[in-house]
């Protein structure tokens, strides 16, 4: 007995709705893998469900961008925007920024300097010798923040050795407007004179 023929429409049953899509989705994605060995095709695929969860598969000799350019270039469709253009200049501006601050880095580091001119050494020497004042120049001020809050410090242990002597001082006064207390002591052994 054949299967019968499905109405194609949206399935109303969430749990019957999330089987069929995952059997279908790794159908597909089999359909995929069997086409790309069979007849040599380069195939990409991307799934994404309800859920927002992405699936892809892609042949091995190639991958997704490469596949998008492709389709681009041969269907005449853009794919992205001119906006998307902007972005990849951007990085592009930046990973060439990127590269200069690394040459300079390691000129300052002294590396790679023999292709430098006389005026670019000069100003990389002025360049270190302005760091070099600035960093004594916060050397030098670290001692005096150190004493700043050695004083504050102090200043707030004095309060507090005031505050604990008030303390003491109050306590001794309580005690001394009390009246003392007496006690009578019985004796551990009997007085023996007592019965002479």
């Amino acid at each position: 007995m054949g299967r019968g023929k499905i109405e194609i429409k949206r399935i109303e049953n969430t749990s019957n709705r999330q089987v069929t899509y995952s059997k279908r989705k790794n159908g597909i994605i089999k359909k995929a893998k069997e086409i790309t060995v069979l007849c040599d095709a380069n195939v990409s695929l991307v799934i994404s469900g309800s859920s927002g969860k992405m699936y892809e598969y892609c042949s091995p000799k190639t991958n997704l961008i490469d596949m998008l350019d492709r389709y681009q270039r041969l269907s005449g469709n853009k794919l992205w925007d001119a906006k998307h253009d902007d972005l990849q200049s951007e990085i592009d501006k930046i990973k060439k920024e990127n590269e200069t601050m690394q040459i300079e880095l390691r000129h300052l580091r002294g590396e790679d300097i023999t292709s430098l001119s006389i005026e670019e050494l000069i100003a990389y020497e002025d360049a270190l010798e302005n760091g070099l004042t600035n960093i004594r120049d916060k050397k030098d001020e670290i001692p005096k923040l150190m004493r700043k809050h050695e004083q504050a410090l102090e200043e707030e242990n004095k309060q507090l050795m005031y505050l604990v002597q008030q303390t003491e001082m109050t306590s001794i006064g309580d005690y001394q407007g009390q009246q003392p207390f007496s006690f009578r002591v019985q004796p551990m052994q009997p007085n023996l004179q007592d019965r002479i």
